[in-house]
């Protein structure tokens, strides 16, 4: 016979490596699991009893749209009655996004819907960019700084790419990516806090490209983008959703002010004739040019 102590099945759902939440219809958090707190950075303390639109997930698809008004899964299961899935990208407690996908399913009592429970998970991409960043610091391919792959290791991956495409016609694109207004992050809430916006940039940047792809610092407030399997178009729309993602990133300083972030690209795909450094340098072009059409020159 099953216990009927609630704290029973509490322990067993804290021991889930997913994060699971209930929800009543009105999207009110009952239940917050230790897996979902270890996602998010959020405790239940902080979060059972608040509402999920109240500027607490802040769930964005992949072009960066917010989810709470339009296209929540957990209003759609509690509407239709039906089990959704969707990869969506939720705001962890230090600002980040973090891609995760979720499950929901409605719960039902006596046949009529109650409420319902989201189970969420680390996707496979970051997953994959947490393998490659144990083995990169094994081979001291590692930035510190950001906790992402160094210039070095960005390099080698630049050269390979190009090696790969002249043996075999494999087309690729290169994101030169620069964070705006970086200086003035670090003059005014001290470099502390700019370290802290580097590293969640990065992250911010490697959940919203693809395992395939390679993220490093190329230096100072720069990082590049090594994008394999690459065309004009799907290249110009991965340079958008990574615009899109870090400008919903937030970030709030030491004294707790928030700091908005937003970032210049420059994006550019390999032709027959180029090297590293051209490759880069019509990159660094593009992203100038990014920068004048948003007056941000330097």
């Amino acid at each position: 016979m099953l216990p009927t102590d609630p704290s029973f099945y509490k322990a067993l759902l804290d021991q889930i490596t997913d994060g699971v939440y209930f929800v009543d219809l009105e999207r009110r958090i009952l239940s917050w699991n230790e897996g979902a707190s270890r996602l998010t950075g959020y405790t239940a303390d902080e979060v059972v009893g608040q509402c999920c639109p109240d500027a607490f997930l802040c769930h964005v698809d992949e072009a960066g749209q917010g989810l709470c008004a339009n296209g929540c899964p957990l209003t759609a299961s509690l509407t239709d009655g039906q089990s959704h899935e969707v990869r969506v990208f939720l705001r962890h407690k230090l600002g980040r996004r973090v891609p995760v996908t979720a499950r929901v399913e409605p719960i039902r009592t006596h046949g009529s819907i109650i409420g319902a429970v989201q189970i969420f998970s680390d996707d496979s991409a970051y997953q994959d960019a947490r393998r490659k960043i144990d083995e990169m610091e094994r081979l001291a391919f590692f930035d510190t700084v950001t906790q992402q792959p160094n210039r070095r290791f960005a390099e080698m991956s630049l050269h390979t790419a190009l090696s790969e495409y002249h043996s075999h016609q494999d087309p690729f694109g290169v994101l030169l990516i620069d964070i705006d207004r970086f200086k003035s992050i670090n003059d005014r809430f001290g470099h502390a806090t700019g370290d802290r916006a580097l590293r969640e940039v990065a992250m911010t940047l490697v959940g919203t490209l693809r395992p395939t792809d390679i993220v490093g610092r190329w230096g100072g407030d720069e990082f590049i983008a090594v994008v394999h399997h690459m065309n004009s178009e799907n290249l110009g729309y991965l340079a958008a959703r990574c615009c899109a993602m870090v400008t919903a990133t937030s970030l709030l300083s030491i004294d707790g002010e928030p700091v908005c972030m937003s970032v210049s690209i420059g994006e550019t795909l390999v032709c027959s004739f180029d090297t590293a450094d051209t490759l880069v340098k019509r990159a660094d072009e593009f992203m100038y040019q990014n920068k004048v059409d948003k007056g941000l020159a330097r």
